[in-house]
């Protein structure tokens, strides 16, 4: 294991010399004057719309100007110089791109002015990936959304999105990423974890990306969600403490606060919850449903010089969870109470380093570790079975890139590795009350203790033929080493074209991908034990998916529409099975999967200074086929396709916010799904009822200090049947209706 760490990190850090790559936005523009001659000296002023990070520099001699490291987030934009007006624009930055603006500066009249540019055309324009962007205020505001543990922020406003037996499920898969400022915080274990990654509140600005994705970002081809956290620059010596109260005994509260100088920025962030409804329930009655968590967030930012930049960006967390039964379940004895819990652990610690060479030259180092722990345990009262499970990861590893920008062309690569070690610890004890042919188990507890390790290597470039096509072409080489070796080469390559006047932008993309399998799934004396009850488990191999995309973005008046479509066809499909009646999750992989969809989003401005709605929906097919050809394997979808257990044909969301009289404001969102596939998911068969709800917040504002929100999700308190697959995921209904309290208090320190 430690040649093979070093191996990895030696790699590593030959590659942070010698490769091109990003996990930024580099900003590039001319300054001219009517007949197009360029404007020297012109001082240009970048300022994010949601904190005070601000970039100031001048054009040369040719009129050309660059900002580099620029994160994701919305910005306005200011050229100015002595006897020409000034002109302002608004624009959106996503990661990975390099957009190219013109101004064009009247010569001043009388009295100088500043033009500003109310509609830019859409970010879109750089990158093939359809990309939601969604920043602090959206979180803040969308019902429920900035609580603990909440997929909220995702769910509301990604199309295809939704939560069943509480994992979240994009574009009909599991396996997703999260990055923290572009750089991956790695977990290969699907379904072991619940909630995001980073708590909502201290997000300052999230990209959510759905398919298309360049070679840099990896290949976890259902949702890539990149974090960039508060830093500090959005306060001055500023403080907040977030109070929340509400049914089910339920309280999330928070303490954050952040400070920064010219050269130097901080924020930290301390936060509990608890409530009485944790987990999706399996009947309409809530029963053994506890849960409580606490955690704390910082990151820092420091600007050495004018080329050097470090960050620091660390979390910790714990939770815990009572597991919700079935007091009428056959398979348990009359009167008695499962305690069933699920305790989890997770942190990290991410470094980066950016150094700017030259304009459009900048280099990123990004070590970084993460921990991740999840403890099972069952009563050893509890009937049939007593089933107790302990899974602990570590990774170790980094990313090294830099990114090259010059004139038309954007040049992208790097290197992305992690060693892992992992221990597993699993046992199923059977009760001596159990009935004959309920269970058959094991008498102590199985350990195994596996290493791994992943390494890619990724190229791409975006070229501009012109001011209206652009075309991607990239490459990623993966190579796994743990209970299988397996080398994946993904080719990806996409195009967009804009057009003139209507900055209507079509798009088009083909790609491969492959995600790396969970290095356990159960192994030892286990096997025994599910022969017993003729089932088996066999290893797990990578998945290998192909993905084809086609979409359009269309400005109109300020509103945004969004339409797009794709085939995604997965060898070896991410799945996951829990064992007899345990509620524990395996991971499992489908010999193959089909899905196929098309997604709509509509996203509008400020209506009239006070309103903002949006809109997204998604028509989608997922289908399995063929055998379970890896974990544990008790059925075959046989020789057709048969509906996956967390298919849903029609998921609607429609929501906004408006702005009332007296600092006060209402934002909701209503959600609309058809239905999750009834019973069996092996073989053909209808869906379960449709399902809508209904969340409402209203707040209003008490001066600069308080802010006080009332939140009630699934209004109606309208029960229904989410998920009765019980060869996947369970049964589960949906939640009843929670109402909450939140007040905010911001002072300074």
């Amino acid at each position: 294991m430690l040649s093979r760490i070093a191996i990895l990190l030696g790699l590593w850090c030959v590659a942070a010399g010698i490769l091109l790559a990003t996990v930024l936005a580099t900003l590039r523009g001319i300054v001219h004057d009517p007949q197009h001659r360029p404007i020297a000296s012109a001082e240009v002023v970048l300022k994010a719309v949601n904190s005070e990070f601000t970039k100031t520099t001048a054009s040369d001699v040719n009129g050309d100007f660059a900002f580099d490291s620029i994160p994701v987030g919305e910005y306005t934009i200011t050229a100015t110089k002595a006897g020409f007006d000034a002109q302002e624009r608004k624009l959106t930055v996503l990661s990975g791109t390099a957009p190219i603006l013109h101004f064009e500066l009247p010569v001043a009249k009388a009295t100088q002015s500043v033009t500003v540019t109310s509609e830019a055309p859409p970010a879109q324009t750089e990158t093939v990936t359809p990309t939601t962007l969604a920043t602090r205020q959206d979180i803040a505001l969308t019902p429920g959304a900035n609580l603990t543990n909440s997929f909220n922020m995702i769910t509301d406003l990604v199309p295809g999105s939704y939560v069943t037996h509480d994992q979240l499920h994009i574009r009909g898969g599991h396996q997703t990423s999260w990055l923290i400022d572009g750089v991956s915080i790695p977990n290969t274990n699907i379904t072991s974890n619940l909630g995001p990654q980073i708590n909502p509140n201290d997000i300052d600005m999230l990209e959510l990306q759905r398919g298309s994705y360049s070679a840099e970002y990896g290949d976890r081809t259902y949702g890539v969600f990149n974090v960039a956290p508060r830093t500090g620059f959005e306060r001055n010596n500023e403080a907040e403490l977030i109070l929340s109260a509400g049914n089910f005994y339920q309280t999330d509260d928070q303490l954050n606060f952040g400070a920064h100088t010219d050269r130097f920025a901080y924020y930290a962030s301390l936060n509990g919850n608890r409530t009485n409804l944790g987990l999706q329930t399996p009947t309409s009655a809530v029963l053994h449903d506890a849960a409580n968590g606490y955690g704390g967030f910082t990151s820092l930012t420091y600007n050495m010089d004018a080329k050097n930049q470090l960050r620091f960006v660390s979390q910790l967390r714990e939770d815990f969870y009572q597991v919700p039964f079935d007091a009428n379940d056959p398979n348990i004895a009359a009167g008695t109470f499962l305690q069933d819990t699920d305790k989890e652990r997770d942190g990290f610690v991410l470094v980066t380093w950016l150094h700017t060479f030259s304009p459009g030259l900048v280099l990123s180092v990004s070590p970084f570790y993460h921990y991740n722990n999840v403890n099972y345990q069952s009563s050893p009262l509890d009937i049939p079975s007593s089933a107790n499970e302990t899974f602990t990861s570590s990774y170790e590893g980094g990313e090294a890139n830099v990114a090259w920008v010059a004139q038309w062309n954007s040049l992208r690569a790097g290197l992305y590795g992690f060693a892992q070690q992992s221990t597993q610890t699993f046992g199923l004890i059977c009760s001596s009350l159990a009935i004959a042919g309920q269970c058959s188990g094991l008498t102590t507890p199985v350990t195994s203790s596996p290493d791994g390790s992943l390494a890619a290597v990724y190229l791409e470039d975006q070229a501009k033929l012109g001011k209206w096509v652009t075309v991607d072409a990239g490459i990623r080489q993966t190579h796994f080493s743990g209970s299988v070796v397996e080398n994946a080469t993904s080719p990806r390559v996409g195009g967009s074209i804009r057009v003139p006047k209507l900055n209507w932008v079509f798009r088009a993309f083909y790609g491969h991908f492959y995600q790396a399998p969970p290095l356990l799934t159960v192994s030892g004396p286990l096997l025994a034990a599910a022969s017993d009850q003729n089932l088996s488990f066999i290893p797990l191999h990578g998945e290998r998916d192909e993905e084809h995309q086609y979409g359009v973005t269309i400005p109109l008046w300020g509103w945004t529409i969004d339409a797009d479509t794709f085939l995604t066809r997965a060898k070896n499909f991410f799945d996951h099975n829990n064992f007899n009646n345990s509620n524990l999750f395996f991971p499992v992989t489908i010999q193959g999967a089909r899905i196929n969809a098309w997604e709509l989003t509509l996203r509008s401005p400020r209506i009239y200074k006070r309103a903002q709605v949006y809109l997204t929906y998604s028509n989608q097919l997922a289908l399995g086929f063929g055998d379970i050809n890896g974990g544990l394997t008790d059925f075959s979808f046989g020789d057709g396709y048969g509906l996956l257990d967390h298919d849903q044909r029609n998921t609607l969301h429609i929501g906004g916010q408006v702005n009332l009289p007296w600092r006060s404001y209402a934002s909701t969102d209503v959600y609309y799904g058809s239905g999750f596939t009834d019973g069996d998911a092996s073989q053909p068969g209808t869906h379960l009822q449709p399902h809508t709800t209904f969340d409402l917040t209203l707040g209003k504002d008490f001066g600069e200090r308080f802010s006080l929100s009332v939140t009630g999700l699934n209004v109606a308190n309208r029960r229904v049947l989410l998920d009765n697959s019980f060869t996947f995921g369970g049964t589960h209904w949906n939640n009843p209706r929670e109402i909450y309290a939140q007040l905010r208090y911001r002072f300074h320190y």
